[in-house]
C-alpha cells in the first residue's frame, strides 16, 4: 500500500514538474528571438532549432497558432522506455520531429499553415525557439497588352498596361533596362494588379513587367513590334519604304503616259489614210454612176423616138 501511495506521489510529481516546465518554457518564450521564414506554397521546409544532443528522454513539444503559439499540434516523450509522438489532424501526415535536436519539417507546407510555431524541450534544463512562418502562393506572369485603337498610325507613342493577379504581398513593376520606374501593388486581393506604360516608338529600351512576392517572381519582356505593330513596327519600315514606293509609282506613271502618246500619234496617222481611200473610192462609185445614169437616159431617149413614129404616122393618114 505505501509502494502505490509512493508511486502516485512520483507520477503527481513529474506531471507539476512537467505543467510548471511547460509554463515557464511559455513564459521565457515570448523574449527568445524570433526566426522569421518565407517559403511557397507546396514546398517542404523544415524549422531548424540549431540545438543538438537532447537527451532521449527529454520531452518535446511543438505549438503553433496564427498570432501566437498556442495549440499544441505534436507532442513527443519517452513512456516505459519507448517514444510515443502525437501529431494533432490538422497537421496528420505532414509533420516529422528530429528528437536529437527538435527540428520540425513540415512536408507540403500551404498558406493556412502560416504562423508562429514554438517548440519547448523540457529536461533538467528548459529550452525553446520561436518562428513566424510566412507561406505565399507562386505569383502569376505578367500580360502585357495594347491600350487604345491599334490602328491608329499617326500616333507618336504606345500605351500599354501590364496586368497581372493579385495576392498576398504581390507587387508589380515596370523596369526600363536593370531601372524600376513604376511599382503599385494593392491590399483589396480581389482587384487584379494593373499598371500602364507610356514610350515613344522611336525608344530602343528594353522594357520588362515584372510581378513579385517576398518568396517568387515573374517577367514578361515587352516586344514593340508585336504590340505596337501599326505604330513602332510598321512606322520604321513603311517610312523607310515611302521614297522607294514613290519613285516606283511615278516610274510606272511615266512609261504608260509615252505609251498612250505613242499610240495617239500612231491613230493620228492611220486616219488620213483611211480617210483618202474612202474619198476616191466615192468619186469612182460617182463616176461609174454617172456614166450608167447617161446611158440610160441615151437609151430611153432612142427608145422613145422609136416608139413616137407609128403615132405620128397614123395620125397624118387620119388626116387624110
Amino acid at each position: 500500500m505505501e509502494y502505490n501511495n509512493g508511486v502516485n506521489i512520483s507520477a503527481g510529481n513529474r506531471i507539476l514538474r512537467t505543467f510548471l516546465s511547460l509554463m515557464c518554457c511559455l513564459l521565457s518564450a515570448a523574449g527568445d528571438e524570433m526566426v522569421t521564414l518565407q517559403e511557397v506554397e507546396g514546398t517542404t521546409i523544415t524549422l531548424h532549432t540549431g540545438i543538438t544532443g537532447i537527451q532521449t528522454d527529454a520531452h518535446i513539444v511543438w505549438f503553433n497558432g496564427p498570432e501566437k503559439a498556442e495549440k499544441k499540434i505534436l507532442n513527443s516523450q519517452m513512456f516505459k522506455g519507448e517514444t510515443v509522438t502525437e501529431i494533432s489532424e490538422r497537421f496528420k501526415e505532414r509533420l516529422q520531429l528530429d528528437r536529437t535536436s527538435g527540428a520540425l519539417t513540415i512536408r507540403n507546407i500551404s498558406r493556412n499553415h502560416s504562423g508562429v510555431y514554438l517548440l519547448q524541450v523540457i529536461t533538467e534544463d528548459l529550452s525553446s525557439r520561436t518562428f513566424r512562418v510566412s507561406v505565399y502562393a507562386p505569383v502569376s506572369t505578367p500580360v502585357i497588352n495594347l491600350r487604345g485603337n491599334r490602328s491608329l498610325f499617326s500616333t507618336e507613342s504606345c500605351s500599354l498596361l501590364c496586368s497581372v493577379e493579385n495576392g498576398e504581398d504581390v507587387k508589380l513593376s515596370w523596369y526600363r533596362e536593370n531601372e524600376r520606374i513604376s511599382i503599385t501593388n494593392n491590399t483589396d486581393l480581389s482587384v487584379p494588379l494593373n499598371l500602364p506604360l507610356q514610350i515613344q516608338h522611336h525608344e530602343k529600351n528594353t522594357y520588362i513587367c515584372v510581378s513579385a512576392n517576398p518568396v517568387s517572381n515573374k517577367t514578361t519582356s515587352l516586344s514593340i513590334t508585336q504590340l505596337c505593330v501599326h505604330n513602332s513596327g510598321q512606322s520604321e519600315g513603311s517610312r523607310s519604304q515611302v521614297p522607294v514606293l514613290i519613285s516606283a509609282g511615278v516610274f510606272v506613271l511615266l512609261i504608260i503616259s509615252v505609251s498612250v502618246v505613242i499610240w495617239l500619234k500612231k491613230k493620228k496617222q492611220q486616219v488620213p489614210e483611211k480617210a483618202e481611200g474612202l474619198t476616191y473610192a466615192d468619186i469612182t462609185v460617182t463616176a461609174h454612176s454617172t456614166e450608167r445614169v447617161q446611158e440610160e437616159k441615151n437609151s430611153r431617149k432612142a427608145q422613145d423616138e422609136t416608139e413616137e413614129e407609128p403615132v405620128l404616122y397614123s395620125e397624118v393618114r387620119r388626116s387624110k
